[in-house]
């Protein structure tokens, strides 16, 4: 198992090059099935989910070729239906696939996804809409088949009225409708920016959509679409995870080519806490100086336009170094606090009740042994390291990369000390766990 090994309390500095989006390029890659011809993706981050993603498309029958930060994807002899558990189980975007395959097969089948722990996180509601645009399901040991019900193997255009809205579900709804007969109308659609991202990629494929970027989508069916090249935009995830490093750690850190608009909210809470912010819109880039410790925050996760959940634990790591009591409320996942109890061996003063953590900061944290949880988890918990005052360890940093090309070499570049071992590692930090 590898594991990030962290020396602490040192300041971080300078510019960093945002990678593309991890929650915008999975979609994309599904609805590549959609698509005659050749779809080639640009700015791809070279994540593990992106390889995972490839390795299910040439299963089922795509030619997939991955070069540096480029995708090329060739769905032409798109020829199984059938997505197994060895590949469904290692990802949950897998039930991305769904909506792409009935719509252009007319037939599903997957195996229920896995991916991190975070919560039951049920696709009820992508079962709920593909249902509605006409597909009949059926679950038996751990397997899900879709089926077209119509005669002719289409779906067919409605109106679906999300009861949350859920980002992939809307995502599903989306690549399946646009092949659909008819007009769909998705009402309460999850807005984030992903989504918007997702709605350009089709109408450029020559999908029919209107409403993008808001809560309610009117799509056109067409008979297909045309394969399309495309750049992803920045992943706001990781532009929020090193601004919130430069919040923990002090410094003066730089992050371009991500949208600061698509970071609203945590921007605000950043600037709640003391730290100094210039972004600019034109210039996609986004500066943050913290010179102090930071000022405890109070805040609730929610569904685009409010607080990232993604973000959760990363300005929970910020607020363990806080002069004061913070409090955060996870109104999305309800089990995203497992970073929370790993966070307590750094000496911070955290309580959980139900849906909320209290966290009493102190500065310097000490330096811990912790395991990664989870994708966002285990990256707060690096954050958290960077304030310990001594060496620490973060084991099972394979979760990290399911999101972060990196996390390790990016903040070297901002003057931490920062990198991954192996399980044989003679100089990694011996494995107890400090109390």
């Amino acid at each position: 198992m590898s594991a990030i090994q962290v020396q602490g309390l040192l300041p971080l500095n300078g510019r960093i090059q945002i990678q593309g989006s991890k929650n915008g390029v999975l979609p994309l890659m599904a609805a590549a099935l959609l698509g005659r011809g050749v779809t080639v993706l640009r700015r791809v981050p070279r994540i593990s989910d992106v390889r995972i993603m490839a390795d299910i498309l040439r299963y089922l029958g795509c030619r997939v070729s991955l070069e540096k930060d480029c995708v090329t994807i060739d769905a032409s002899a798109l020829c199984r239906n059938q997505i197994p558990r060895t590949y469904a189980g290692k990802m949950r975007s897998s039930c991305l696939l769904l909506g792409p395959l009935l719509a252009r097969l007319g037939e599903a089948v997957i195996a229920y996804p896995g991916g991190c722990v975070i919560g039951k996180r049920p696709i009820d509601f992508h079962i709920h809409a593909l249902e509605r645009l006409g597909a009949g399901f059926k679950e038996q040991n751990g397997w899900i088949t879709a089926k077209a019900a119509a005669k002719s193997g289409r779906l067919f255009g409605t109106w679906i009225v999300f009861p949350y809205p859920s980002v992939g579900a809307t995502e599903n709804a989306l690549l399946a409708s646009v092949l659909a007969e008819g007009t769909t109308i998705l009402l309460n659609c999850a807005m984030e920016p992903e989504i918007e991202e997702l709605c350009r990629f089709l109408i450029k494929m020559g999908a029919r959509i209107r409403g993008a970027g808001g809560p309610e989508l009117v799509i056109e069916g067409k008979e297909q679409l045309e394969a399309c090249e495309f750049d992803l935009r920045g992943d706001r995830i990781c532009g929020g995870t090193y601004l919130a490093a430069a919040m923990t750690a002090g410094g003066d850190v730089t992050v371009s080519g991500v949208r600061p608009g698509d970071l609203r909210e945590p921007l605000k809470a950043m600037r709640r806490m003391g730290a100094r912010i210039q972004a600019d819109e034109e210039k996609q880039e986004i500066r943050l100086v913290m010179e102090k410790r930071p000022e405890p925050v109070r805040l609730e996760t929610g569904p685009y336009p409010m607080f990232p959940t993604d973000l959760q634990s990363i300005l929970l790591a910020a607020a363990c170094t806080a002069n004061g009591k913070s409090r955060i409320r996870e109104a999305v996942f309800e089990a995203r606090f497992e970073a929370a109890k790993e966070m307590r061996q750094f000496g911070a003063g955290i309580m959980i009740e139900k849906d909320t953590v209290f966290a009493e900061g102190r500065y310097p944290l000490r330096p811990a042994v912790v395991k990664a949880p989870d994708l966002r988890g285990g990256a707060a918990l690096v954050l958290a390291a960077l304030a310990a005052e001594g060496e620490s360890r973060i084991a099972d940093s394979g979760y990290i990369k399911r999101g972060y090309e990196d996390i390790c070499r990016d903040l070297r570049m901002l003057g931490a000390d920062v990198r991954e071992i192996g399980p044989g590692d003679e100089t990694a930090a011996e494995g107890k766990r400090y109390r």
